[in-house]
């Protein structure tokens, strides 16, 4: 059983237990169900108040490793062959299973419409080599056996898969390209949410205005780094969020019907034979984009 131990320092139990790996919800929940001790005196009330220097120790349960099933949910695959998938994933749908949301996600579907995942991301992300947020689209790469994986997962660490983005961010652009580099880490004011910050892990983001509107633009970004959030972050740190961000944007926004970021495009060597490749798919037209052969002219 893994233990979580604070110092009582005047908050209440489900406050002071509460940071990066557990929310507040979750620490009261626990506290009620007996698994907190202040002193060695089990405590049930997440309203209780832990004295400054007493130990408080919160039990947390094993996590429960479960096993994704196959389900029917529409995909579009782009390609396949015996090593792996370009799938191009709707925005909405999330990418694994995670605790109270087993189902309905894109590994369900993978198992459904795949003859075989790899087995490096365990039960519940067979084939999963790296991840889109729910709300953003576009393509990802899956791993249809350990091999492919392992040389796939290294080339991503290599920066050797070629990413490409649109969005649809706010406000005007000072400058027609550029780049963003600041390091990513959890946000000290609240630790749900990623920040740009002294100590963080390296993040580095390149851009080039491709449309500016009166109170948007719409931009073409190359991740070289792949920090969690990392354009949400890096454009909302530079007062341009991602349109229809509901975690870094802010009120008086221009509408949107979605989160604006989409995964355009995706260039890497083939993990078994080395042959290049590369894939694109459009955006909605939501996102007003040029035709797909002039996007891929701003690429070349």
């Amino acid at each position: 059983m893994k233990e979580v131990v604070k110092a009582g320092n005047g908050q209440r139990l489900d406050l002071l237990l509460a940071d990066g790996d557990i929310s507040r919800s979750q620490a009261a929940r626990l506290i009620r169900e007996g698994a907190a001790r202040v002193n060695g005196i089990v405590v049930t009330k997440p309203s209780f108040v832990a004295e400054t220097g007493a130990k408080v120790v919160l039990t947390l349960p094993e996590a429960q490793e479960f096993e994704a099933k196959a389900e029917d949910i529409p995909l579009s695959i782009l390609y396949e062959d015996e090593a792996l998938a370009v799938v191009n994933k709707p925005h909405g749908l999330v990418v694994h299973p995670a605790a109270g949301n087993d189902s309905g996600t894109l590994v369900n579907a993978l198992l459904h419409h795949l003859s075989s995942l790899s087995g490096i991301g365990g039960v519940k992300r067979p084939g999963i080599v790296h991840r889109l947020d729910k709300d953003t689209s576009g393509l990802l790469l899956v791993a249809k056996n350990d091999r492919a994986h392992l040389a796939l997962s290294r080339a991503l660490a290599n920066r050797q898969i070629d990413k490409h983005y649109l969005a649809v961010v706010a406000g005007r652009m000072k400058e027609a390209a550029g780049s963003y580099d600041g390091p990513i880490g959890r946000s000290p004011k609240d630790r749900k949410k990623m920040a740009v910050v002294a100590g963080g892990r390296e993040a580095l983001t390149h851009y080039q205005v491709l449309r500016q509107d009166q109170n948007s633009a719409l931009v073409l970004i190359r991740l070289v780094t792949g920090r969690t959030h990392q354009i949400r972050v890096h454009f909302a740190n530079a007062h341009h969020p991602v349109l229809g961000d509901p975690i870094y944007g802010h009120k008086g926004l221009p509408p949107a019907p979605r989160l604006m970021l989409h995964a355009f495009r995706l260039g890497f060597a083939h993990p078994i034979t080395g042959e290049a490749m590369a894939f694109h798919a459009m955006p909605e037209e939501a996102f007003k984009a040029p035709p797909e052969n002039e996007l891929l002219q701003y690429i070349r």
